[in-house]
């Protein structure tokens, strides 16, 4: 883990914990992260055999209750225009300034997930978030403006396994643990940006 907060962040700023925070959430959760992949795998074969979908019965007390949603917070109530796109350097600069005001930087669809261009989106939007993200090229020099879009972050679905960290032997990180983590710690270092969201895309 200290190597991938190096290539994120640049230099070794992470803490000594990290590797075993992710460890101990691999260990409490991923039991129950595969028993709900295993049972979305079986309510699609029910599908593919002609049932409908429908509400569970649990949660008709949800549906028919009298309760509103809290208030939306002052950073998302101008959703007008929003973007969407994958997390290399050049791309995220231009979004972040492109006059939307969402981008929502996606570690998923919109991203090849090699592990350098994972490793290199998260640097991007740590420097992102420490408002240090430039690229110069022969041609032009690309700097953030002073008023970006609010940023959400779409990370990896929990169906997708990170092969390139084994924090515990002979198992794989889910990658939406790692996207969470190292993008959540980032985030901790400084909310400049006026907000920071993870999406929630579920298993395909």
């Amino acid at each position: 883990m200290d190597t991938l907060i190096d290539a994120v962040r640049g230099q070794a700023r992470d803490k000594p914990g990290a590797l075993a925070f992710l460890a101990e959430l691999h260990r409490r959760f991923d039991p129950r992260r595969r028993e709900l992949l295993a049972a979305r795998a079986e309510r699609q074969r029910r599908f593919d055999a002609g049932e409908l979908p429908d509400f569970l019965p649990e949660t008709r007390n949800v549906r028919e209750g009298n309760w509103n949603v809290g208030p939306i917070p002052k950073d998302l109530l101008d959703r007008r225009v929003e973007i969407t796109g994958p997390v290399d350097r050049k791309m995220v600069i231009n979004a972040l300034n492109s006059g939307a005001r969402v981008f929502m930087a996606d570690f998923e669809d919109a991203n090849s997930p090699t592990w350098d261009n994972c490793v290199q989106g998260q640097r991007n939007l740590t420097d992102a978030l420490d408002r240090t993200i430039e690229l110069i090229t022969p041609d032009k020099e690309y700097r953030l403006a002073d008023d970006p879009a609010v940023l959400f972050v779409r990370p990896r679905g929990w169906h997708l396994d990170e092969r390139h960290l084994d924090p515990l032997a002979g198992q794989e990180l889910p990658a939406r643990k790692l996207d969470r983590v190292v993008g959540g710690r980032a985030a901790e270092g400084g909310r400049w940006l006026p907000c920071l969201g993870f999406g929630h895309p579920g298993p395909a």
